[in-house]
């Protein structure tokens, strides 16, 4: 079978029943909508809502985050862009990207406007997040380093499955939804630090939306558009790993997915674990006399401003986030990453005291720290795909939407989140999304 119809086949099949894996689309759908929530009034979101409901048609509407209605086109690229807006969304490297921002819009949207229930939708998303990591792998990292953002170029195969999958397409609409998105997935990495990464994000979510029902409507496509002769893989650097779908409908690899508790770069999260691995036990800010970080070289061109200035420079210093760590400033919170937490000459005398070393031994995924305070030496280490106890991550996760969105509409979220399969539950979390 091609991939193609490996993929198909999936979306449009019935997989058996997953416990870990309803948890964790729950889990990252409550993250998306904390972050959405918390980034309605970020400029891009903003643009996009506003472009968005001039779409808005007689019939046929799908909930804006943040308020209004549009098309469910518009209404996935503009809560796309919204939920990606912070960066403060779940990310699987194994993907190498951020699944839950492309496919979520996409699947909600046309739920909302087909009127399935949020049983069925929670099954779509599954289908969706499973597909973005699968053919993400597929991809690897050389389609990345080649320069596409693979949250809108994998993203967008996630969410025309999950899409389709709200529509009931066949396995032969599915095998052309998905050709045809070939022909329409894209993102660079040279938009990072612009509002272009977050439109990735909502492009991939719109092309998902428009690819099914185009395939509904009798489109057919080139069903070798991802892995034929000029086909998506062979013309954007992928490097095409069979591996990559062994055990698809049988085994789920979207669960591996990393939430961040930290409103920083990625890169970072691994080393504020083992900082607050070393703090548990501890530890006086104004003892600290030397700090090493040993990470993967490939974090020093994305993450280590020096000596950064800006708000938005300092989600991206491993210097400046680990003196910020010691000091017991609260990394999960927006409003800490400022100009003016930059220049505290507290922050900055202990910021000269870190030093940040490449070493190939760690993996990308890792950080080490050593941490010397008043003559004792403190050493810790952390991966971010180490195992972790669903348990803790929830409660992480409900902590970190305290904090962005307070306690009360938090606490209400979750509850819609919970009860999404119930009748009426998903009525219920597109008026909380739209008014909270």
């Amino acid at each position: 079978m091609t991939l193609t119809q490996i993929l198909g086949g999936f979306a449009a099949a019935d997989p058996a029943d997953d416990a870990q894996m309803e948890r964790f689309v729950r889990f990252s759908f409550f993250d998306w909508a904390t972050v959405a929530l918390a980034a309605i009034e970020e400029p891009v979101a903003r643009s996009a809502r506003a472009v968005a409901l001039c779409s808005t048609p007689a019939q046929a509407c799908a909930t804006l985050v943040g308020g209004g209605y549009a098309a469910p086109g518009a209404a996935a690229l503009a809560n796309g862009a919204t939920s990606h807006a912070l960066d403060y969304d779940d990310t699987h490297f194994g993907h190498i990207g951020h699944p839950s921002v492309a496919v979520i819009p996409a699947a909600l949207a046309m739920a909302e406007v087909r009127g399935i229930d949020g049983a069925q939708l929670l099954k779509a998303l599954a289908v969706g997040l499973e597909t973005a990591c699968r053919i993400g792998a597929w991809l690897g990292r050389p389609h990345y380093e080649a320069g596409f953002h693979q949250t809108g170029t994998s993203g967008a195969f996630g969410a025309t499955a999950a899409a389709g999958r709200v529509l009931g397409l066949s396995t032969d609409q599915m095998i052309q939804a998905l050709s045809l998105t070939a022909t329409r997935a894209a993102g660079l990495k040279n938009q990072f630090g612009t509002m272009g990464k977050p439109l990735n994000a909502g492009f991939a979510a719109e092309v998902g939306v428009t690819c099914a029902l185009l395939a509904e409507a009798g489109v057919r496509s080139n069903v070798e558009a991802i892995e034929g002769t000029q086909g998506f893989g062979v013309t954007h650097s992928g490097m095409a790993d069979a591996k990559a779908l062994d055990g698809i409908g049988e085994q789920w690899v979207f669960p591996n997915i990393s939430y961040k508790f930290h409103a920083c770069c990625h890169g970072l999260h691994a080393m504020l674990e083992a900082l607050h691995k070393v703090k548990a036990g501890g530890l006086e800010p104004a003892l600290v006399e030397a700090v090493t970080i040993r990470t993967h070289p490939r974090w020093l061109s994305v993450c280590n401003q020096f000596e950064p200035a800006t708000g938005l420079q300092a989600k991206f210093s491993y210097r400046l986030t680990a003196a910020m760590s010691l000091a017991g400033l609260d990394t999960a919170a927006l409003d800490v990453y400022s100009d003016a937490t930059c220049v505290q000459p507290e922050l900055v005398a202990l910021r000269d005291r870190v030093t940040v070393i490449a070493d190939e031994a760690v993996s990308d995924t890792a950080a080490e720290v050593t941490v010397t305070a008043a003559g004792v030496v403190h050493e810790a280490r952390h991966d971010v795909l180490s195992g972790s106890d669903p348990s803790a991550i929830e409660v992480r996760l409900r902590k970190k939407s305290m904090t962005l969105l307070g306690v009360n509409a938090s606490s209400m979220l979750w509850e819609d989140i919970c009860n999404i399969g119930q009748a009426g539950g998903l009525a219920m979390l597109s008026e909380r999304i739209a008014v909270l």
